[in-house]
């Protein structure tokens, strides 16, 4: 993936974030973040604008998702708000290796 910084038609991003570990902690904090930019250079600063922890982000992994599991991904602009619900739910069943 190059280091574009001259804008393209808009991209999906994934983003792997990290930072310094939060008081009492002995590793970084890390999230994943999406965005949507028009090239790497943009996606990285969107990306930390989105870091949710106390010290200052950096960017770990970048991936621009076209394509998942089969299923293209497009985009088109809208007006509908943004979900950023996330499902924190741990179910011990969803470890247990299926045969």
């Amino acid at each position: 993936m190059s280091d574009e910084t001259v804008g393209t038609e808009p991209q999906l991003y994934v983003v792997y974030l990290g930072g310094d570990p939060s008081p009492g902690r002995l590793s970084e904090d890390h999230e994943v973040v999406t965005v949507v930019a028009a090239n790497l250079k943009e996606a990285r600063r969107a990306a930390r604008a989105k870091w949710g922890g106390e010290s200052r982000a950096h960017v770990d992994a970048v991936q621009i998702l076209n394509v998942v599991d089969g299923f293209a991904i497009r985009l088109e602009p809208t007006n509908e708000p943004e979900d950023n619900t996330i499902d924190a739910t741990y179910v011990p069943a969803d470890d247990a290796q299926e045969d």
